[in-house]
């Protein structure tokens, strides 16, 4: 699916998404990233759902923003509670959803000028 722009930016925006890649800015992303309006971390090394461990919280929790949105994949699944300790400790709200509704939703609130970022898992086959 590909999204558009209302209008243009120089924020870090999902313009769009397939079963197997994301689209930045219009740039192809074919693994797992952290999209933050500013900067994107394109080596998170979660290559898959099960690949999440409490690391990856704490890595999430260093960013500095207000917002984590966790798109978990091609479906909705829940991390362990116990893996968002991090997260909650730094005061950081958390919202889980599939990668698409992640992407989705990144969108509106860089709009909103709201200080996000997307976790965004894309799974490769064998993962």
């Amino acid at each position: 699916m590909k999204l558009h722009l209302a209008s243009p930016t120089e924020k870090n925006v999902v313009t769009g998404y397939g079963q197997d890649h994301v689209m930045v800015n219009r740039r192809r992303y074919d693994r797992s990233l952290v999209v933050l309006p500013e900067r994107i971390i394109d080596n998170w090394d979660v290559p898959a759902f099960a690949a999440l461990t409490r690391a990856s919280f704490e890595f999430l929790a260093s960013l500095d923003v207000d917002i984590v949105l966790l798109g978990t994949g091609d479906r909705l699944r829940f991390p362990d509670p116990s893996l968002f300790e991090p997260l909650a400790a730094a005061g950081i709200g958390f919202e889980v959803m599939d990668t698409f509704a992640a992407c989705r939703t990144y969108n509106i609130l860089v709009a909103e000028d709201r200080s996000v970022l997307a976790a965004l898992i894309l799974e490769r086959p064998g993962l």
